[in-house]
């Protein structure tokens, strides 16, 4: 055996770097909550209703204080300014050329005959419960519809590069008309304060308090 066989040897092997969901945990996130990777191009993190936290791929490549702001930002309990600081931190990585998303970009949604005066009347309806229940607090959403829910009646979309998104189904539309809509706005108002305001998105405590707050726990009213 040569030298430089011998010097190979001897020489130390590069440890393979930690899988994220290992390097998230190593850097303080509950041992208790999953990490589920994803290639979405809206939402780059979030904690799904299951408490799982949800991250994209891109997020291998990041360094340390990137994952250790992730960590930091799912952690339960966490002052709202130390939250909004760590969402910060996250969203200025450039993930997306990390690990773009696999195919083609998606196609814009193709708008149905009527959408726009619909798109103008949920503006209209979150402009009047921003006034009313929120101090005028929360910014500009865009807004959708989608004929993908079933049984979900709306849902708001985090995310860091765009405006925030809150959708609606439109069966729920059709089925529960503008009175049923109204409070499902309100609802994902309601959880566009949290994150806006550096909490955690949830149906826990706080989103109760602040629904009872905000809507009475009965219906609320809808702009004619």
């Amino acid at each position: 055996m040569t030298r430089a066989q011998l010097d190979l040897f001897a020489a130390p092997v590069p440890a393979a770097p930690l899988p994220l969901p290992a390097r998230l945990h190593a850097a303080g996130l509950d041992p208790g909550i999953p990490v589920v990777l994803h290639h979405n191009r809206r939402v780059l993190v979030s904690l799904s209703s299951r408490g799982a936290l949800r991250v994209h791929q891109g997020y291998a490549a990041a360094p340390d204080p990137v994952i250790a702001a992730i960590a930091r930002w799912a952690r339960p309990g966490l002052r709202r300014a130390r939250r909004l600081e760590a969402q910060r931190i996250l969203a200025g990585f450039p993930v997306h050329l990390q690990a773009p998303a696999a195919g083609p970009p998606p196609r814009p949604a193709c708008p149905h005959p009527g959408d726009q005066p619909i798109f103008a009347r949920l503006h209209v309806l979150h402009d009047k419960f921003n006034r009313a229940h929120f101090d005028n607090a929360l910014g500009r959403v865009r807004m959708a519809l989608s004929s993908r829910m079933r049984r979900r009646l709306g849902e708001f979309r985090l995310s860091a590069f765009e405006p925030h998104e809150i959708v609606i189904g439109r069966r729920h539309l059709r089925r529960d008309g503008w009175k049923g809509v109204a409070e499902t706005l309100l609802h994902e108002m309601v959880h566009q304060w949290q994150a806006e305001t550096g909490r955690r998105l949830s149906h826990g405590r706080e989103f109760k308090r602040m629904w009872i707050q905000v809507s009475g726990g009965a219906t609320v009213s809808v702009v004619d």
